[in-house]
């Protein structure tokens, strides 16, 4: 965009102009300016399609929303390990996008799974930052293709949803430099996202909304960001603050109460308008970018050929976790098809991220066409509002003793796991499981199929005869589940997450999710498989899992530099490994990199992802595979260097089908770089995360300070939640009034298997919320000055007592 353009409209806006295309002119849109020809233009959420309102679009109810496309969810998208299959999504939410004249797609979701009970697990990646940020990148470079902004989220360490708008995250910065900001530098350094969406939470004492060192110092400055930095809805501690730190786009409008705090600010010499230029500067780049392809748009979008794109993702997210050669069953056999959730399929996630789909497949239905319906009988098994009844279980029982094969759907409903609250426990529903433990013996020839956003535990794993990890797959999940049931599709999908043995395994889980106020990352970088495969932790199915109906042979993996190379920052080392195809079927391998140090000095993984590629094979076929290895691959964050360093020594480089099954490693020596230093003793516990004994000393010195305070509950601020006042006979009214706005916003009552998730969503929201956000959602009703007045009443009772 034309820097001239720019400036001659920020000399034509009055400051008024300026402070108000910094907040949102109402729920979804931006302010435009009529005078100068700048139209209001229409962010709106995804991520794995377009959720547009039909009407004032100030609620997140499903029913309200145009028909779309719903894609998988981002947990199978990343199991498809296909980043060329994720930038056609891309595209085509694009394209959906400009026939709605949505000028940004609030997404994708690139927050690290840190642990499986996170509420929201389902719309992001990975537990991997390269994984995480390559499906990130090619994501946006689709969207935005179509001349369609996305929105980079949730910026940052944003991995729980408990009091997720006021917990502060307590990080060292190694961890947040190697696990929880790489994937968001990929995306950024690869795709330049026109915006990023910065998270609800502190960072280290400070909101992410005015963090200087996240927004300006890393975002801007050091990855080069061109873009917007937008908060997330309601995310605005201090307005002047952020617009001082890096911050230019407050949404969603909170009328004029910021808008006013910017030009008082600005007119006392509080913020200078050099500072808010930036910001306006950004705003306008924004709106010049999405009114070009407003004003050119001709794009019509099809849903059906979206449709079919949409079931070729999800075949390829399906994840075989096990197989003794029941599957894949012959058309021909007489099917049993039990669980409600095969005549009741769960495909996307609960939340801001609901997609109202224009047409949806039943797992039933789909499998009925694929091997007949004369071949398939069904029944319940099991009630979706988890109501115990033993004739259901009966009738399951009875008609998996007359099949030749059993097709179980199990599965999370909508109260299990959801935006805003973070799930209890790891575990089925209970009447699923007492469904699957009544089949005792006719579980020899039953396939589960599982239908959830992340990780379960299993306990009838060795007694099933096969496993099919469906994921949420979006509108078209069914049809795939049942082509990989016959055969026609061949499973190709990996786990892009540790399911692990149990919930006491997960190193992060005595720290999860934290108090009310802070939350400690006292696992540091022992995250996901790098802690399993470090400590040879017995995981259920581990990191890049996933069976296939043939087989891969690697061999021949050479290093093209040798075994020994000088190694500077900008050098590379390339490898490469042959892959054949040694079955009778065509099918899809994911080769994966990994990289280890022999003998580090400071506390490393094993093995860490660097690269991964997934190759198509015919019956007998053989494929080169080549890597490139730069020189972040073998490096850690020095925290005092405040800089990437790889040290010299041997290095191992693993290639395999998953983090456990290495098929070939090679050793090479690297002769450059930093000499080892002398291990820090006060982090003697983070070189044996086996025994996790990350105590007070260790956490203390691994952050440099000493471990921050929580924020205490009272006295009240602006930041204390509905919930810290709830007790409070002022409190209460406003906490029920709020309950009630929210449910409204959810979409009011509903009749279905979500409404009991948008409730439990609704209650921990409206808990959760600040004090200082309800003038934003509910400003009809409340001011900021009377929030200040309540404010000072339940202090003044607070000190009578």
């Amino acid at each position: 965009m034309s820097d001239t353009k720019i400036k001659q409209l920020l000399a034509e806006l009055t400051l008024e102009e300026k402070a108000m295309l910094c907040t949102g002119k109402d729920f979804w849109n931006l302010h435009g300016i009529e005078r100068l020809n700048l139209p209001s233009i229409m962010v709106t959420d995804g991520p794995h399609g377009l959720r547009k309102q039909a009407g004032e679009g100030d609620h997140v109810g499903l029913n309200a929303a145009v028909k779309a496309t719903c894609f998988p969810t981002a947990s199978g998208l990343a199991a498809s390990w296909n980043t060329k299959l994720i930038e056609e999504m891309g595209v085509a939410l694009g394209k959906e996008c400009r026939a709605e004249d949505v000028s940004v797609l609030l997404g994708p979701g690139t927050n690290i799974k840190r642990n499986p009970l996170g509420g929201r697990n389902f719309e992001y990646f990975s537990e991997d930052p390269l994984l995480a940020g390559d499906m990130s990148t090619a994501w946006i470079k689709g969207v935005q293709s179509q001349s369609v902004g996305t929105s980079l989220k949730h910026f940052a360490v944003n991995n729980h949803e408990h009091c997720r708008m006021t917990v502060d995250a307590v990080v060292d910065q190694r961890t947040l430099r190697e696990i929880y900001l790489p994937a968001f530098e990929r995306a950024v350094t690869q795709t330049q996202p026109w915006t990023v969406m910065c998270s609800y939470n502190k960072v280290n004492g400070t909101y992410a909304a005015e963090h200087k060192q996240l927004l300006d110092d890393i975002l801007v400055k050091e990855w080069g960001f061109e873009g917007i930095i937008v908060t997330d809805w309601g995310a605005n501690n201090d307005r002047v603050e952020g617009v001082k730190n890096g911050q230019h786009l407050e949404m969603p409008s909170s009328g004029e109460m910021n808008t006013k705090k910017i030009i008082t600010a600005v007119e006392n010499g509080q913020l200078t308008i050099e500072a808010l230029d930036k910001s306006v500067a950004r705003v306008l780049e924004l709106i010049l970018k999405s009114q070009a392809s407003l004003e050119a748009n001709t794009v019509q979008a099809d849903l059906q050929a979206h449709h079919e794109l949409a079931a070729s993702i999800a075949e390829e997210t399906c994840v075989l976790l096990k197989n003794d050669g029941l599957l894949p069953v012959p058309v021909g056999k007489k099917i049993a098809v039990i669980g409600a959730l095969a005549n009741n399929t769960r495909y996307q996630g609960a939340g801001s991220s609901k997609i109202n789909p224009f047409k949806l497949e039943q797992p039933l239905d789909e499998i009925k066409k694929q091997f007949g319906a004369d071949n398939v009988s069904y029944t319940a098994g099991y009630h979706l509002n988890d109501a115990e009844d033993s004739t259901e279980i009966a009738n399951a029982v009875e008609l998996a003793k007359q099949a030749d094969a059993v097709f179980l759907f199990a599965g999370l409903t909508p109260k299990y796991e959801s935006e805003g609250f973070d799930r209890q426990h790891l575990n089925l529903p209970q009447v699923q499981l007492d469904l699957i433990a009544a089949l005792g013996e006719q579980l020899s020839k039953t396939v589960v199929v599982l239908q959830n956003g992340a990780p379960v535990l299993l306990p009838f794993v060795d007694k099933t005869a096969a496993i099919l990890e469906a994921y949420l797959g979006g509108q078209a999940g069914a049809s795939a589940v049942a082509k990989v049931l016959s055969g026609d599709v061949n499973p190709s999908g990996k786990l892009a997450e540790t399911f692990p043995a149990s919930l006491d395994d997960v190193p992060s889980q005595p720290y999860f999710p934290g108090t009310t106020k802070q939350v400690q990352y006292r696992e540091a970088i022992w995250v996901g498989y790098r802690y399993f495969d470090t400590t040879n932790t017995e995981t259920l199915f581990p990191f890049g899992h996933g069976l296939s109906y043939t087989n891969f042979t690697y061999y021949h993996l050479k290093l093209l530099s040798g075994d020994k190379t000088q190694f500077n920052e900008s050098d590379s080392i390339k490898l490469k490994i042959t892959i054949t195809n040694t079955g009778d079927r065509a099918g899809a391998e994911v080769v994966q990199c990994y990289v280890g140090q022999k003998s580090p000095s400071q506390p490393r993984p094993a093995k860490e992802l660097k690269a991964f590629e997934k190759i198509f094979l015919e019956p007998g076929e053989s494929k080169e595979v080549m890597f490139k290895l730069d020189y972040r691959a073998f490096a850690y964050w020095h925290k005092e260097k405040a800089a990437w360093i790889a040290e010299r020594g041997d290095y191992q480089i693993h290639i395999g089908s998953s983090v456990n099954d290495i098929r070939d490693t090679a050793t090479i020596a690297l002769e450059t770089g930093i000499v080892a230093e002398q291990p820090n003793f006060a982090l003697a516990t983070y070189f044996d995360p086996a025994k996790r004994d990350f105590n007070d000393a260790a956490f203390s010195a691994l952050l440099g300070y000493d471990i921050p305070t929580p924020t205490p509950i009272t006295p009240y601020t602006v930041n204390s939640t509905l919930g810290d006042i709830a007790n409070e006979p002022l409190g209460k009214p406003l906490f029920d009034d709020m309950l009630f706005v929210f449910t409204q916003m959810m979409g009011g009552d509903q009749n279905d298997s979500a409404a009991e998730a948008d409730r439990l969503m609704a209650e921990s929201m409206v808990a959760d919320m600040p004090l200082r956000n309800l003038p934003v959602f509910n400003s009809q009703q409340y001011s900021e000055g009377q929030i200040l007045q309540l404010i000072a009443s339940l202090n003044n009772k607070e000190t009578a007592n």
